[in-house]
């Protein structure tokens, strides 16, 4: 295969673009020793991922996957650890005739020619990835250490104080100290986690990362690097590594492992540093599709009735990280046509939308979000969009637009979606004026999604079945449920992904009854019952049903 045909192969997959194929054909042309594979990587145009994906893709080669690496040296003594670590190759297995090798670029003619001259063997290559070759190779040749491991090695300084900011600044420029952030930041984009929390103690330097909607630790810096490390991220962010007695917030775009990605960093004071938060935004991999975020049934149905309505206010409830903004993108996804003129306020602006005016909150400057939609109101839109109604302000600037026919969506913090009734009454908004402009209030919750290759059927005792009541989902036959098991594709966690469950509350003339009459929350709640809403807690067993997900998963995120 030549690499003509790895690079039509990436292009046709949408991992290669026409200006980026130009960027490394230039790049090549002055670097000594890199074949194209190693550059597309070395570059951040593609991850190791596609490049051994779209080789496998020729037919000609098989993908060693890391459990497949022995851990026994393959290869003679005569052939150095230093040209398989330059040239990226490890043994896989050997015979009398013949080696079979696993390199990060198998159409390397120089490395399987000097191979075969050494060994005097036929030599067959398959492909890997590199980070997990070179693994393989401190393992077999007896290091085995890791590379946050290595990379302290090449630390040479001792603990700088804060007030010291040149040298700061120096130490935050420095190799060991910028590989270190990239190593951090690389893992984080691998495990497809959605923060990274850099956490200073008196005696260490967490680092932990949110999978999946669980933290979970890894390799962590020394703390003697604290203060760089935590300077190299507010650089990058381009926030005042002077000031470090206030919380600051700031972006950093970077390309890495093929992926655009957009990070937010905030950055809080505590008693032993900074504690700074980076949530990871991969536009690649946002799911801006209903079907695709978990929604179903009848469900689905209303709120798409809802969406359709010309005006009023559609409300998205949930704590933080329940995925409220990416439900209300994708429904700004399905609204967005060439005849509507659609303007959000935001706070900040999380994902940009192509044919959205996007304005980000400042309020700083006096640009909040009562104040933005004073202005947006005069800019004749047809849909608004509000990242949070706050306070009453903004909900009455909210209702005023759906009056004068407006569709408006926005987002609360409350528990459930008769909860989000409560909340605007609380606020002080008057009765008549929530009934006659909300069409429907949608709350969630994200649950992890079961390994599609590891899970485990098992049969449900009859106790839990009676308590579960779950005859209501398969009146006949054995319940089958599914639990997690561990493998190499979920990083032996069991779970791959998230999914919303979720309950709607439309706005009946029954429910509109009850809502003047001042009813709590619980009231409204029944009555939706009755009318057919699901809550989520039977949302989330409608999907543990499906083997999609497990009863843990819906007890940790539901009240019931």
């Amino acid at each position: 295969m030549a690499y003509e045909l790895l690079l039509k192969t990436l292009q046709d997959r949408g991992k290669l673009s026409l200006s980026e194929l130009k960027k490394v054909e230039r790049v090549q042309k002055s670097s000594v020793g890199e074949t194209l594979p190693h550059l597309l990587v070395k570059l951040g145009l593609c991850s190791e991922n596609d490049v051994a994906d779209a080789f496998v893709a020729s037919g000609h080669y098989q993908k060693i996957a890391a459990e497949q690496l022995p851990m026994d040296v393959q290869l003679p003594p005569s052939i150095s650890l230093r040209f398989l670590k330059q040239c990226h190759v490890i043994g896989v297995q050997h015979d009398e005739h013949s080696i079979t090798v696993c390199m990060m670029d198998p159409e390397d003619q120089f490395v399987i020619n000097a191979l075969r001259l050494a060994t005097g063997k036929a030599i067959q290559a398959q492909v890997g990835l590199l980070s997990e070759i070179d693994t393989a190779l401190e393992i077999q040749y007896g290091e085995g250490r890791s590379q946050m491991d290595k990379i302290m090695d090449d630390l040479n300084f001792d603990e700088v104080g804060e007030e010291d900011l040149e040298h700061l600044k120096d130490l935050a420029s420095e190799a060991p100290v910028i590989k270190m952030v990239n190593l951090i930041m690389q893992r984080a984009i691998e495990t497809k986690a959605s923060d990274i929390h850099i956490e200073p103690f008196e005696q260490s330097l967490k680092v932990r990362l949110r999978i999946d909607g669980v933290l979970q630790e890894i390799d962590a810096p020394p703390v003697k690097s604290t203060a760089a490390v935590i300077s190299r991220i507010k650089i990058m962010a381009k926030l005042n590594i002077a000031e470090r007695r206030l919380p600051q917030d700031g972006r950093i775009k970077i390309q890495m492992l093929g992926k655009e990605l957009d990070l937010r960093v905030s950055s809080i004071p505590t008693m032993y540093g900074e504690s700074v938060v980076i949530r990871l935004l991969d536009k690649e991999n946002t799911v801006l599709d209903f079907k695709g975020l978990g929604f179903s049934g009848v469900h689905l149905e209303r709120f798409l009735d809802v969406l359709a309505l010309p005006h009023g206010i559609i409300l998205i409830t949930g704590p933080t990280g329940s995925g409220k903004s990416t439900s209300m993108y994708a429904a700004l996804k399905q609204l967005n046509t060439s005849s509507r003129k659609i303007i959000t306020v935001e706070d900040p602006v999380e994902y940009q939308m192509e044919g959205i005016n996007q304005i980000q909150a400042k309020p700083q400057i006096g640009l909040t979000f009562a104040s933005a939609l004073r202005s947006i109101v005069r800019q004749d839109p047809d849909i608004i969009m509000i990242g949070e109604m706050r306070d009453l302000e903004t909900a009455r600037i909210a209702v005023q637009s759906a009056l004068t026919g407006h569709l408006v969506l926005s987002t609360l913090h409350t528990n459930d979606a008769a909860g989000g009734v409560t909340r605007l009454l609380d606020m002080g908004l008057e009765e008549y004026l929530l009934t006659s402009t909300v069409n429907g209030i949608l709350a969630q919750r994200l649950v992890r999604k079961l390994c599609v290759h590891c899970k485990e059927a098992y049969p449900v005792a009859e106790s839990l079945i009676t308590e579960l009541r779950l005859r209501r989902y398969q009146a006949e036959g054995e319940i089958m449920l599914y639990k997690p098991k561990g493998c190499s594709a979920c990083n032996q966690m069991g779970y791959r992904g998230r999914m919303a469950i979720i309950e709607f509350l439309p706005m009946t003339d029954t429910v509109r009854k009850l809502i003047m009459a001042r009813a709590e929350a619980g009231k409204i709640q029944k009555l939706a019952i009755e009318e057919g809403m699901q809550t989520l807690y039977e949302n989330g067993l409608t999907k543990v049903m499906e083997g999609v997900t497990t009863i843990e998963e819906i007890m940790r995120v539901t009240a019931e």
